[in-house]
This record gives C-alpha cells, sequence and structure tokens, in this order.
C-alpha cells in the first residue's frame, strides 16, 4: 500500500475539535465517517467521526479529538490515505507520475518536460519546461494529446491542436556596426502556449488528479 496526501488541514474551527479542511481528491468517501487517515510523516491513526460541507472544503472532526487544543498542532498539516495503487482503472495515471516525462510533437520537436499539473475551468493542463519554446501549456484532453505514457516517460501532441508555430531558426549575434553604432538585433523568440478552447471542451475533458509533493496527492487522470 501507498500513502497519499487527500487534504490539507487549513485551521480550526469552534471549541470541540473541528478543523477547516482542503480536499485534495477526487475520492468523496475519504473523509466518510470511520475512514482511517494519517498526519503527513506519521503512524499516528486519525479515524473520522464526522465531517460536512464548508465550502470551499469541508468541515472535519476526529475520534477521540474533542477540544480545539487536540487539533491546533494539525492545522497547515496534510492528511495521507492508504491507496493501492493497483486499483487504478487500466490506462489511468495518478498526476505524481506525469512530471519528468518527456513531451514531443507529432513531427519529433522535443518541446520539453512535463513539469507540473494543474486544473483549470474544470479540466487539466501539463505545465511543459526546458525546451526551445519555453514553458509551455499542454491540454489533457484528446484533441491535443495523440501518445499518453507518463510510466514509459512519453507523451506526444498534436503541434497543430496546440497553434504551435514553426520555430525559426537563431541568427548569429551580430558586432556592433561602426556606422550605426549600435548592435545588431535578432527576432524575438516568444514561447507559445496551448490555446484555451481545447481545455474548456466539455465533450473532450478528463477527470483528473491532484498537484503532487513530496507526499503525492490522490487522485487519477484517464488515458487519452
Amino acid at each position: 500500500m501507498a500513502r497519499l496526501a487527500v487534504g490539507r488541514i487549513r485551521g480550526v474551527h469552534g471549541l470541540g475539535g473541528a478543523v477547516r479542511v482542503e480536499v485534495l481528491s477526487d475520492d468523496e468517501g475519504r473523509f466518510a465517517s470511520g475512514s482511517v487517515l494519517f498526519p503527513e510523516g506519521e503512524t499516528r491513526r486519525l479515524t473520522v467521526a464526522w465531517s460536512q460541507p464548508d465550502k470551499p472544503g469541508l468541515l472535519v472532526r476526529f475520534a477521540r479529538l474533542t477540544r480545539r487544543e487536540a487539533v491546533q498542532g494539525l492545522v497547515g498539516r496534510y492528511l495521507e490515505a492508504e491507496v493501492d495503487p493497483a486499483a487504478l482503472p487500466e490506462g489511468s495515471y495518478y498526476w505524481h507520475e506525469l512530471p519528468g516525462a518527456t513531451v514531443a510533437t507529432t513531427s519529433g520537436e522535443v518541446l520539453g518536460t512535463a513539469s507540473d499539473v494543474f486544473r483549470t475551468g474544470g479540466g487539466e493542463v501539463l505545465v511543459v519546461t526546458g525546451g526551445p519554446r519555453g514553458e509551455v501549456l499542454v491540454p489533457l484532453v484528446r484533441a491535443v494529446v495523440r501518445e499518453f505514457a507518463p510510466r514509459e516517460g512519453r507523451i506526444v501532441v498534436d503541434p497543430s491542436a496546440l497553434d504551435l508555430a514553426p520555430l525559426r531558426p537563431r541568427r548569429p549575434r551580430g558586432r556592433r556596426s561602426s556606422r550605426l553604432g549600435r548592435p545588431a538585433t535578432r527576432p524575438a523568440e516568444a514561447p507559445s502556449e496551448a490555446g484555451s478552447e481545447a481545455a474548456s471542451d466539455p465533450e473532450s475533458e478528463l477527470p483528473g488528479p491532484d498537484r503532487p509533493r513530496s507526499t503525492q496527492r490522490e487522485s487519477a487522470t484517464d488515458h487519452l
């Protein structure tokens, strides 16, 4: 079994030991009554006594922690749950499996390395860095991603769907002109980013995972 972060305690509510929790999991049952969680990096078990919506998160109370003082030290801590990675549906991946994969286009251009994932408008966007275009944002939708194999370190995208213009070769740095008294100029090369239309297409959005940290957050993205 592995442990993934499913929430973070943001504050204390009232005097009876309730805490405000930012939810970092797609599994609504992680905070159901009787569920067992762990403070990040600890073996201490916290059993959920009850929880209720408290937008944008939850109010949660743990068994045997019935006073404000008992939970004050948990503020700012991540809550982990034990999960079985093998229980993921075939073709689904946790977010923490995506960073490090090489992202290339169908024409063979390497855009860089996947470095982060975030949600926007109900969809997921992959952040690609380290390539010649600078930072590139790739919506994780079928219209853009042609091959999705993060465990093999490979993600292939359609450059036309991202509206990526062909790269222009860099000109060699010129010497100063004695006649004009100023340096030669080079064309600006702005990085291209993914368009927002693909990310907001409701028919192509994927359910998704939550951003990883040293304690990896729980959630998964479906195969494209």
